[in-house]
């Protein structure tokens, strides 16, 4: 993967079955950024990296979490955003206030039902 960010800085804990984690990977690989692939085995917390466990999400021990500079940011809409942000070229919400709303509504209708 080409982009911006290199696998040291930039991690993805994540499950490959997750809509939620596959989501994240999509707009990272849109944007062209590099990043570590970093497997959790399970749905089942008991089995889950002590990464994920003690380090990046001891709260809610739930993926996708992604790690940028060793900081960890959780739930894929937030880090969606987060990359948005981050990440200025390949811009994944409309630069139009209105059009980002009505996006952010059919995500959040979409996550909800």
């Amino acid at each position: 993967m080409g982009g911006q960010g290199n696998g040291k800085q930039v991690k993805l804990l994540g499950t490959w079955f997750s809509p939620y984690v596959q989501r994240v990977v999509w707009v990272l690989n849109l944007k062209g950024i590099d990043y570590e692939w970093v497997e959790q085995s399970s749905r089942d917390p008991k089995y889950r990296s002590q990464l994920l466990l003690k380090k990046y999400n001891p709260m809610i021990k739930a993926v996708p979490v992604l790690v940028h500079h060793g900081r960890p940011v959780l739930e894929s809409l937030i880090i969606l955003e987060y990359i948005d942000e981050t990440w200025k070229n390949n811009p994944i919400l409309p630069s139009d206030p209105y059009e980002r709303a009505m996006a952010r509504f059919w995500e959040n209708l979409i996550d909800q039902k």
